[in-house]
């Protein structure tokens, strides 16, 4: 067994390349079923509570586990995968680039939490290690699957037109979120667009995903940070807060005993 897996690298390369990226191709197809599946598995914007119980924990480490997985494949079979798909950190000059992604996306955070709840609503501290694993994993299979292999796709398949493959995958990438289904937060849909088209274009100008990647994190962490949510805030009024609130006894009045009388 040892053997064939030390032959394997070899054999790999024996494959023709037009094959190995046609491989690459079904494997990048079924990386973004696996987004499409995110709401399933409680991942992604959808890590929140269901009827007062989180998804379990195990389930959310499959789809995790399932998407790195599948892009280190990707990045074993595909001919070259650092190049055609961008499956690589980029130059250094990206670093300019993913500073000014993460001062945008920590400043759009900020604002979006003070417009919807006119303060920053902290999540409580329980919920701060899946959260942030969540974020930075969702971060990383995004920008691999869409910035790096579908984008590196629709170069390929639209002969180099780089402007329709930024809009290609960002549009795709849209759809696989599934945020733009009835009753999904309007904002958070707009900003997975806008980050599928910025990631887009940081991938193109730096060489590699990684300035993209950097980007689409903090900004996740940071509106997690400033809402308390992964990515679908509650309506105004629907927050576990405004309902506590409901419930306490209104200020100036007393609680009795069955029988007497409050004011």
């Amino acid at each position: 067994m040892s053997e064939l897996l030390g032959r394997l690298p070899g054999l790999i390369d024996e494959v023709p390349p037009e094959l190995r990226i046609l491989v690459g191709l079904a494997l990048t197809g079924l990386l973004v079923m696996l987004r499409l599946e995110a709401e399933r598995f409680g991942t992604a914007e959808y890590d929140e509570p269901v009827r007062g119980h989180r998804p379990p924990v195990l389930r959310r480490i499959a789809w995790y586990g399932l998407g790195v997985a599948g892009i280190a494949l990707l990045m074993f079979v595909h001919p070259s995968p650092q190049r055609d798909l961008h499956l690589a950190v980029g130059e250094q000059s990206g670093l300019v680039v993913a500073f000014v992604l993460v001062a945008a996306g920590i400043a759009q955070a900020v604002v979006q939490a003070w417009l919807h709840y006119r303060r920053l609503r902290l999540p409580d501290v329980t919920a701060y290690p899946g959260a942030l694993a969540n974020e930075i994993f969702t971060a990383l299979i995004d920008e691999a699957v869409f910035r790096g292999a579908v984008l590196g796709y629709f170069l390929w398949v639209s002969g180099g037109d780089v402007t329709l493959s930024i809009l290609g995958q960002a549009a795709m990438y849209g759809l696989a979120t599934r945020l733009g289904a009835p009753g999904r937060d309007r904002y958070v849909f707009a900003l997975a667009l806008v980050i599928g088209l910025v990631g887009g274009w940081a991938t193109i100008a730096t060489g590699g995903v990684g300035a993209a990647f950097l980007g689409h994190a903090v900004t996740r962490v940071a509106m997690f940070l400033t809402t308390g949510h992964p990515g679908q805030p509650a309506p105004p009024g629907r927050e576990v807060e405004d309902f506590e609130k409901r419930r306490r006894t209104p200020e100036g009045w007393r609680v009795v005993e069955r029988g007497g009388r409050g004011r």
